[in-house]
C-alpha cells in the first residue's frame, strides 16, 4: 500500500478525496478521513440529531410481548372507545354499546344475538347479509351501525307477521328456492326490496325502455335475474329463486304481495 502525502495509508480507490474531488469540491471531510469512516461518523451525527437510537442489544432484544405492551396510537384509543346508539329493529327499539367500526351484520349477530342475518364473504359481493333499511336493501356488512340510528332495520325475523309468512318467504318454501339455506336471508330481503324497487316504478340495466313505466306485474325474468345478482347461491337455485320472485310479485299470474 502506498503512503499518500496527506498521511492516509487507503487504497486510492478508498480515499474520501480522489483527485477530481480535491480540485472540483470543496473540501467536505478532514484530510485523513476515509469515505467510509466519513459517512459512518454522518450517519452517526444524523441520528443523534434527529433522536433516533441506533440499533443496540437492549433494542435487539425486544420482544412482540414487550412491543405489544406500548401506548396505543390516538387512532386506535379512538377505535375502541364505545358510543351508546338507538337502533330500531323489526320495530323494535334496541339500545347498544358499540364501537365506531362495528357494522349493522356484526351488531345483529353478537351484540343482539340475531343470527338470521348471514355472515358470508364480509366484502359486500355475495349478498348473504342483505337487511333492509327504510325498505331499501342495504349490505348490512359494509354498513356501519352508527350511521343508521332512528332507521327502521328489517331483518329476515322481522319479515314474517307471527305464524304468517311475507309472501316471499312463502313463494320460497312453496318453488323450493333453497338448499343449504345459508344464503337465503339475504336472497328473500333482497326479493322484497327488488319488488318494492319495481312497484315504484325503478327501472334496472336491462330495462329495454325507461320511459314506460315497469311495474312488479310485468317483471320478466330477466329483470328479475338483473335484480337479484348481487345475491350469490353457492348451490346454485337461481332457476327456483326467480320462479319464487315472479310468483310473489305477481308477475305473469303469480299471486303477488
Amino acid at each position: 500500500m502506498t503512503e499518500r502525502p496527506n498521511g492516509d495509508h487507503s487504497s486510492p480507490d478508498d480515499s474520501y478525496e480522489s483527485k477530481e474531488l480535491s480540485q472540483n469540491e470543496p473540501e467536505l471531510a478532514p484530510k485523513g478521513t476515509s469515505r467510509r469512516s466519513f459517512f459512518g461518523q454522518l450517519a452517526t451525527v444524523g441520528a443523534t440529531l434527529t433522536g433516533v437510537p441506533l440499533l443496540d442489544e437492549e433494542a435487539s432484544a425486544q420482544t412482540p410481548q414487550s412491543l405489544a405492551s406500548a401506548p396505543k396510537t390516538a387512532t386506535a384509543t379512538a377505535l375502541s372507545a364505545t358510543q351508546s346508539i338507538t337502533l330500531k329493529i323489526n320495530g323494535k327499539s334496541q339500545t347498544l354499546e358499540v364501537e365506531p367500526n362495528v357494522s349493522i351484520l356484526d351488531a345483529l349477530r353478537e351484540r343482539l344475538d340475531m343470527t338470521g342475518t348471514k355472515k358470508g364473504c364480509n366484502h359486500g359481493q355475495c349478498g348473504a347479509c342483505t337487511v333492509l333499511v327504510n325498505g331499501k336493501r342495504v349490505l348490512s356488512c359494509l354498513s356501519l351501525a352508527v350511521a343508521y340510528e332512528g332507521d327502521e332495520i328489517t331483518t329476515i325475523e322481522g319479515l314474517a307477521t307471527g305464524d304468517d309468512l311475507h309472501p316471499v318467504q312463502a313463494a320460497f318454501i312453496e318453488y323450493d328456492a333453497y338448499q343449504c339455506g345459508y344464503c337465503t336471508p339475504g336472497q328473500i330481503c333482497s326479493a322484497v326490496g327488488a319488488i318494492a324497487e319495481a312497484k315504484a316504478g325503478m327501472p334496472s340495466h336491462v330495462t329495454p325502455d325507461v320511459r314506460k313505466t315497469i311495474t312488479a306485474e310485468t317483471l320478466t325474468d330477466l329483470e328479475i335475474r338483473e335484480r337479484m345478482s348481487g345475491n350469490i347461491c353457492r348451490c346454485g337455485a337461481y332457476a327456483n329463486i326467480v320462479t319464487a320472485v315472479r310468483q310473489a310479485a305477481g308477475a305473469k299470474g303469480g299471486a303477488g304481495i
